[in-house]
Formats: C-alpha cells, sequence, structure tokens
C-alpha cells in the first residue's frame, strides 16, 4: 500500500466520527430544526477556492483548467456525483469567511482546509481527500538542496519549528548525525536557513510550499518524508446542513477505494517539487 493509501484510509477513520456528529445536527429535524441546505444553482455544482490560488493546489491561480491536485479532485468528484465538467462553476471566497458561521453563496469550498470540531460546529465537512506529509526544504545550491535519499540528509544540520511534529518526524526517518537545531517557531527557522544556521528545514507540505515559493528567493523543496506520524487533514467545507455534505464524502470514498486520489496526488504535488525521499 502507498504512503498516500495509508494516509487517506486513517483520514477517513479519523473523520468517520466527525462526519457522524455533523448528520445529526445537519438537515430537516423532527422538532423543527434548520431546514438542509440545498444547492446554489440547481443541476450545477457551484466550488470555491481562495484568491489568488496557489500551486500545487491549483496551477496558474485557473481553477477552471482542473490543473493542480485540489481543482483535478474537484472534477474527479463532481464526475462521480453525476455532473459534467461544463456543470462546475467556480467562485472565490476567504479563507476566514468559508469557515465563519452563516450562509453560502457556493455549494464545495475547497483551499486546505484542515478539518477540527472546532470549524464541524459552523460548516459541514466532507470525507478527508489528503492528508499532510513533512516534507525537507533547503536553500538552493547547498548540498541540501542536491539530496535525492535520506542518506544524502545523514550529515546536514536540520532545524525545525518547536512544538511541531517535525522533530519527531526528523529524528525518526533523517535520523541526521548532527545535532537537530529546534527554533521558537517557523519563521525563525526560515530565518535560520536563510542566514546559513541550518542546511535544511522539516515543516509540513503546505507550509514547505510556502517557505519555498515566497519565503526564500533560491528555495528547494528536497522531498517528502514517509512517515507514521499523521498530519492535519484536508477536507472539502459545505455549507452547514448540505444536503450535498453526504454524496460529496460518497464520492471522495470511491475515488479513494479506486485508486484515483493517489494518482492524483502522485501527479500533482510530487511533479510540484516533493517526491517521497527514500
Amino acid at each position: 500500500m502507498s504512503r498516500t493509501s495509508r494516509l487517506v484510509a486513517a483520514a477517513a477513520a479519523g473523520a468517520a466520527a466527525l462526519l457522524a456528529l455533523t448528520a445529526c445536527t445537519s438537515g430537516a429535524s423532527s422538532d423543527g430544526g434548520a431546514a438542509e441546505v440545498g444547492p446554489v444553482t440547481e443541476g450545477k455544482l457551484t466550488v470555491a477556492t481562495g484568491e489568488p490560488a496557489y500551486a500545487p493546489w491549483v496551477l496558474n491561480d485557473d481553477p477552471e483548467s482542473g490543473e493542480g491536485f485540489e481543482a483535478a479532485v474537484v472534477y474527479a468528484v463532481a464526475e462521480e456525483m453525476g455532473y459534467a465538467e461544463g456543470d462546475v462553476v467556480w467562485v472565490r471566497s476567504s479563507f476566514d469567511s468559508a469557515i465563519a458561521p452563516g450562509p453560502k453563496d457556493w455549494d464545495l469550498n475547497v483551499q486546505q482546509f484542515s478539518v477540527s470540531e472546532e470549524r464541524a460546529k459552523a460548516v459541514d465537512f466532507s470525507s478527508p481527500y489528503y492528508e499532510t506529509t513533512q516534507a525537507v526544504v533547503a536553500a538552493g545550491g547547498t548540498p541540501a538542496a542536491d539530496a535525492k535519499s535520506i542518506a544524502d540528509l545523514k550529515d546536514t544540520v536540520i532545524g525545525v519549528a518547536s512544538g511541531t511534529t517535525s522533530l519527531k518526524v526528523a529524528e525518526e526517518v533523517i535520523a541526521p548525525n548532527q545535532q537537530i537545531q529546534v527554533f521558537n517557531n517557523v519563521d525563525d527557522t526560515v530565518a535560520a536557513l536563510q542566514n546559513g544556521t541550518i542546511d535544511a528545514m522539516v515543516t509540513d507540505l503546505p507550509g514547505a510550499f510556502y517557505v519555498r515559493d515566497a519565503q526564500l528567493d533560491d528555495g528547494v523543496i528536497v522531498g517528502q518524508l514517509d512517515s507514521a506520524e499523521g498530519g492535519d487533514e484536508f477536507a472539502f467545507v459545505l455549507p452547514k446542513g448540505s444536503s450535498l455534505t453526504s454524496k460529496v464524502s460518497k464520492a471522495l470514498d470511491t475515488l479513494r477505494e479506486n485508486g484515483k486520489l493517489d494518482e492524483l496526488a502522485a501527479k500533482w504535488i510530487a511533479d510540484q517539487g516533493a517526491p517521497v525521499l527514500k
């Protein structure tokens, strides 16, 4: 079983209780509870994402292209639910407004939302479509940036942010010969990477893309680390009580079981410079 298969299988189990919780509070109730929320436009699937939307989740800020992991997952889910490609309508929303209570002008929202019980009080979550991993980021032109395997990182100085799972994963998977440097937060770890105090840093994969693309001039994602340590589960956000929640989850469960989610993760995430290091 592949790394992604193990992750999504664990994610499905982890989200089951959460979906049960939302199910018991969603939809019409016999004692006069809130009515079930239907689609924004009948026959269409209105999907929101961030503005801008970033790679590798959406390429070139163009979700309609279906390029990028989340954009591709949306079209795969839509097809599984019986929607034609032309029936998918994209809109934009902020991250914070998406998870706030209240009515929505979209059916689904996708922009790396982590599943949490606190957020589930205001919105519905689908089954997860991805669980984050830890990744290694290095400055370009350094020996760490040229690493192709775990063995190539053994003699590098690794930095991590305090209070994250990154330390345990770095110790478990890389087990470097040099002592791992622990910093107060991610920004301090990035600063240490910029000034050469450390050779590479370990952080969650979404954060690794941000460090590479927004914080370093010549950053390189060396690769992902295959670890038993779980990460955040990413799922679609839907309006509270949406009639589509169970249907979207069923579609994702099918795509997980038939290997399509694995295929899309391998294509869009690994191809954006995040291979799994062996």
